[in-house]
């Protein structure tokens, strides 16, 4: 009598897991570059960078090479919250969606998929968005307005300590608003990219030609809430009241042009940390998949 062998599924806290370890290390190797778009986006009115370039000699020749990594503990805890949480939620999806239907996702169910699995995920994530953020930028403020936190946790106590526990949500409409169009764009076009490509490439050739796509395409697309975010959590007096008051100010006095201001250490920043973080978490799939499930197949993601 002949037995069928059910094939094993990766555990649902694994795809959380291998998600945002791979969201961890492509931090790990973007931070400056993030740094960089992010000064470049709160300086937009003073000029004070010519261009990324600038900014990057400025910082590199005025705050020294490790100030290129200010935010560094914020960002890898951005990353344990925030892409643990995306990355994890939707790899669940596209496993319940392919079990369901017995087939792919199409393009509208992906990019639903993804809406979902960024807003998941940026509500949990905000809190260490706001330190970051703060952190990278405290050296570019006079000596006595700067916070000077000393990591991620004293950012996060003494935040609540002095402003208030909603304070660590401050920025959350336009941080869940640009996550949910990042991942509509990022994840679905990945994984239609990837299966698109998968007539000329396999394997990593396949990973990175769709996740280089999928990174401008993601650039393009949340650029200007990415600024409308950053202009908001660094405020420190209530100059914008929302994401659509940022966009409107900013095209009315500063261009809308302005709106895209840093793109190019955004596009550096997110495209290959796009390309990083989708290698990593499929290197790391299919080790789990070949070490653990003795599967040697290709990732559903």
């Amino acid at each position: 009598m002949a037995y069928s062998i059910e094939k094993r599924s990766i555990p649902g806290y694994m795809m959380y897991i291998n998600g945002g370890l791979a969201g961890m290390l492509g931090t790990c190797i973007v931070q400056p570059l993030d740094l960089v778009k992010t000064r470049m986006q709160i300086s937009a009115t003073t000029g004070e960078y010519k261009s990324s370039f600038d900014c990057l000699l400025k910082v590199f020749k005025n705050e020294g090479i490790l100030a290129l990594y200010n935010g560094l503990s914020a960002g890898l805890m951005r990353q344990a919250t925030y892409t643990t949480a995306r990355m994890g939620f939707y790899q669940m999806e596209i496993d319940s969606y392919r079990k369901n239907f017995n087939a792919p996702p199409t393009v509208l169910a992906s990019m639903g998929m993804g809406i979902l699995a960024g807003a998941f995920g940026a509500m949990f994530g905000n809190p260490a968005e706001v330190a970051l953020i703060r952190m990278m930028s405290d050296n570019r403020l006079p000596p006595e307005e700067r916070r000077n936190y000393k990591g991620v946790v004293n950012a996060f106590v003494r935040i609540v300590k002095d402003e208030g526990v909603t304070t660590l949500w401050k920025g959350c409409m336009p941080t869940v608003g640009r996550a949910m169009i990042v991942n509509m764009v990022q994840l679905a076009s990945y994984s239609q990219l990837k299966a698109a490509f998968s007539s000329y490439f396999s394997g990593l050739p396949l990973h990175i030609a769709a996740a280089m796509m999928s990174g401008l395409l993601t650039t393009i697309a949340s650029m200007p809430l990415d600024m409308a975010k950053t202009r908001i959590q660094q405020q420190k007096t209530a100059e914008y009241k929302g994401t659509m008051d940022v966009l409107m100010k900013v095209s009315k006095h500063e261009g809308v042009a302005a709106l895209w201001k840093g793109f190019t250490p955004y596009l550096c920043r997110l495209g290959p940390h796009t390309v990083f973080a989708f290698i990593f978490l499929e290197q790391l799939t299919k080790a789990y998949k070949h070490f653990v499930l003795g599967d040697d197949s290709e990732s559903n993601i």
